[in-house]
């Protein structure tokens, strides 16, 4: 587990865009039975994560259309509640940052880290917003 203090900036950064904090299984279980679009960001201390994806959610949430709903959890913090949002991530491998899509609880789209690494926060967005417009 990381220094909170330390993390609290880039919790922070996530949920100033309205992304709605899982903290524990429960949380993931209801957040993903929703009707609907849900995106599901897991947060990361990482340099892939402050360089590319972070700035391409916040970018992202400028589209005209988006998820209705956006939920986070973080990496090495939450470590029951991104467990079980990897479960529904299935076939994909765990990664930190990930970034996932669902459509009425089932997934639709996936960034991966080897998505999100070494590409600028502007071209992940693009990424995303072409997800949403098309199944938003």
């Amino acid at each position: 587990m990381y220094d909170p203090t330390l993390v609290q900036p880039m919790r922070d950064e996530v949920t100033r865009l309205g992304a709605k904090e899982l903290l524990t299984p429960a949380d993931v279980d209801a957040a993903l039975k929703l009707p609907g679009t849900t995106l599901v960001f897991v947060n990361s201390v990482c340099g892939c994560a402050a360089a590319g994806a972070r700035p391409a959610l916040r970018l992202s949430m400028m589209n005209a259309k988006k998820p209705q709903q956006v939920f986070t959890a973080f990496a090495g913090m939450e470590t029951a509640a991104v467990a079980k949002a990897r479960e529904y991530f299935k076939p994909y491998q765990p990664s930190s940052p990930q970034i996932a899509l669902f459509k009425d609880g089932k997934l639709v789209k996936m960034w991966q880290r080897h998505d999100i690494e070494g590409r600028d926060g502007a071209v992940i967005a693009q990424s995303l917003r072409a997800a949403y417009d098309e199944l938003c």
